[in-house]
Parts: C-alpha cells; sequence; structure tokens
C-alpha cells in the first residue's frame, strides 16, 4: 500500500491494487472518494475536480453523506454481481461463486439494500442454510462474507454485518484412509495398463488428478529421478482449461522414487507420443487431449471394489502418498514442498496419520515378540 505527497489531497493504492484518493476539506474534515479507482489517472481526476470546486466556492459536505447514503441503499444484488464480474479467480472458483450466489445469497439479499444487512439479518440467512451440509453452509457463508468486505473497502456500509464465529470454516466430516501397500498393488493389478502409472504416481509421489493429467514428456526427468509440477488441467462446464496448479505452492519439482522409474519408461514407451509436449496421460481417441476424469472413475471404481476399498477416491492416491513420505521421517517442510501445501495444517495431518500407523507397527511388534 503506497502513498504520494500532493499539493492537494492524498492517493494511495490499497492491497486490492485498486486507488483510493481522499483531502481534508474546509471543514478540517478528511473526505473520501465515494469509491476506489482501478487508474491512478482517475483518482487523481477525482482530487481536480474536488480542488475546483473548493476554488469556486461551490464545495459542500453534505453531498459526500448523500452520497454515501445512496451507495449504501443500493441493492446488494447488482454490487455483488459487479464483485465477481471484477474478481480475479481461477474459472472453477468463478463458476462454484456462481452457484452458490444464485443458490444461496441473492434469492435471500438481491433485493435487500446494503445498509439494511445487519448481523441479525446474516444469523438468520445462515440458520436456514442446511445444517447437513456443512462445507456449503461455510463456503456460502464465506462468499458473502468475502463481498461484504469489499464493500467496507469501498466505503458503501461502514461495518461487515457477517460476525458469527468459525461460521466460514467447516470440520471435515470424512476420515480419509489410507491405501495399504497391498490394497494399491491390488487396485494398479485391475487398472487397464496405460493407467497404472498414473495411480503410481498418484501414490508414491502425491500430485493431485489434475496435475497429473497435464503432465508432458518434457516434465519427467528420469536421469535425475526428478518430476516437475508447473501445470494444472480443470474441466469447468465441460470445457477445458489448462493454467498454473492450484497454489503457488503447487509449482514445485518431486523427486521420483527408484522403483518407480522402469514403470514410467515402460508407460512411455508404449503409450506416449515422443514430442517433447506429448501428454503422458492422453485420452485414448484423441493424444492431444488430456484423460478425461471420467475414464478414469470407470475403472477406478472396479479396481478399488477389487481392493476391498470401496470408500478410496483417487484424490485418497495423494493422502496415501503423504502419508508413506512421511512415515519415512520426512519432516513437516519437507511435505509441504513435496505434497505442494502453502500451509502446514494438511501436512501435519498426514504426520499425525504416520505417527498412528507407527504405534499400529509397534503393537504388532509386541504381538510378534509374545509369539501370537
Amino acid at each position: 500500500m503506497t502513498r504520494a505527497k500532493r499539493d492537494f489531497g492524498s492517493i494511495r493504492r490499497r492491497s486490492n491494487r485498486r486507488y483510493q484518493a481522499y483531502y481534508v476539506g474546509p471543514d478540517q474534515a478528511t473526505h473520501r472518494a465515494p469509491s476506489t479507482f482501478e487508474a491512478r489517472a482517475d483518482a487523481e481526476a477525482w482530487l481536480a475536480d474536488e480542488r475546483r470546486l473548493i476554488q469556486r466556492d461551490e464545495w459542500s459536505p453534505t453531498r459526500f453523506r448523500r452520497a454515501r447514503r445512496q451507495r449504501a441503499s443500493q441493492a446488494f444484488g447488482p454490487y455483488a454481481e459487479s464483485w465477481l464480474a471484477y474478481r480475479d479467480i481461477k474459472p472453477r472458483t468463478r463458476v462454484l461463486y456462481r452457484r452458490q450466489l444464485d443458490r444461496f445469497i441473492l434469492p435471500a439479499f438481491g433485493d435487500v439494500a446494503m445498509r439494511e444487512i445487519t448481523p441479525t439479518a446474516v444469523r438468520i440467512w445462515h440458520s436456514g442454510l442446511d445444517p447437513s451440509k456443512p462445507t456449503q453452509r461455510a463456503h456460502a457463508y464465506g462468499l458473502l462474507r468475502a463481498i461484504l468486505t469489499t464493500a467496507v473497502t469501498d466505503e458503501v456500509i461502514a461495518t461487515n454485518p457477517c460476525r458469527i464465529r468459525g461460521a466460514g470454516t467447516s470440520a471435515s466430516t470424512r476420515r480419509v484412509e489410507p491405501a495399504s501397500l497391498e490394497e494399491l498393488r491390488v487396485v494398479v493389478d485391475h487398472m487397464p495398463e496405460r493407467y497404472r502409472a498414473l495411480v503410481l504416481i498418484g501414490a508414491w509421489c502425491g500430485l493431485r488428478l489434475g496435475e497429473m493429467s497435464e503432465l508432458r514428456r518434457s516434465d519427467l526427468d528420469l536421469r535425475l529421478m526428478v518430476l516437475r509440477v508447473r501445470r494444472g488441467v480443470v474441466r469447468v462446464e465441460g470445457q477445458v482449461s489448462v493454467g498454473l496448479p492450484k497454489s503457488f505452492a503447487s509449482i514445485r519439482d518431486v523427486a521420483i522414487p527408484p522403483h518407480l522409474i522402469p514403470v514410467i519408461e515402460n508407460h512411455l514407451e508404449r503409450f506416449v507420443r515422443p514430442e517433447t509436449d506429448a501428454l503422458v496421460f492422453p485420452s485414448v481417441g484423441d493424444p492431444s487431449i488430456q484423460v478425461h476424469a471420467n475414464t478414469l472413475y470407470r475403472h477406478w471404481y472396479r479396481a478399488r471394489l477389487a481392493a476391498g476399498r470401496p470408500d478410496l477416491r483417487i484424490h485418497d492416491l495423494r493422502h496415501t502418498g503423504a502419508v508413506l513420505a512421511a512415515q519415512t521421517g520426512a519432516t513437516l517442510a519437507e511435505l509441504m514442498a513435496r505434497i505442494g501445501h502453502s500451509t502446514p495444517q494438511a501436512a501435519l495431518r498426514y504426520q499425525h496419520a504416520a505417527r498412528g500407523r507407527d504405534a499400529e507397527i509397534a503393537a504388532a511388534l509386541s504381538r510378534l515378540a509374545e509369539g501370537r
């Protein structure tokens, strides 16, 4: 956030990269522009207009109060639509926000004036959301809070009425059980040969499905035994979107366990075109297109049933890889780097799971010592 010294008024760049202009008026009070500006030149123009009004003795502080009242009286719906339209977010996130607005937020607040969205109104709305779907409930509340936080920044409203403690987070109700090595072997044996390397990379290298689907020959350095994660693919409303991985921390180099090298070499020779930009896991019908998740799921469901793990998701391979890495004694920082997490919370879960498995091993050793 930067400020510029001027003969009249000040301009600062806020954390959201928009510019805010303000000045001390003849009444010795600070007056801010009705909204922030995308370009610095627009902020300078607004200050120039205000200075001109003062010089002509046409300036009045009441119009600021009137402008603020007008902003606060605007309906939430149009403001939310503008908020979403100019938000720099990934395509899948945009679709998710659109769905949450249409299903949960706009029906309740779309026609309500911004100033009439009170803490009481928010609490009543939140209590009406389905408590049996805590994640969906938390996401809807979090989106409403984010929009109204921006409204406070834009000085449309004075304070954010979303004040329900903990409402924006939800505890996971699903306990992920990593696959055992035997279960993993059975799953791999029951997958088509062209997808076995994908399952093994997911389990032993901890990649997300979107990261594996976008792997290309040039991302694999088998001589150095390194796999480079630089992109990810998602499908949004039937459209393929290739971009950066989930977060900045997800851009990483992952060391490939040596026992996977022959498997990957065999896969590259049999199923991957020779070009450096060839997809490692392409569609059967079109090698220039990433394998569709539905194709994988069709085979995956049969394979996991054969392993006696109908609860196991493809994404749980990543969890399995993280727990296996934790069992080797990997530190928290090493786990974060390998799995591509920007915060330690998830990596801590993997370490806890590994310690739980270690207790099982210790118990088994005691049974062995006692001859049972």
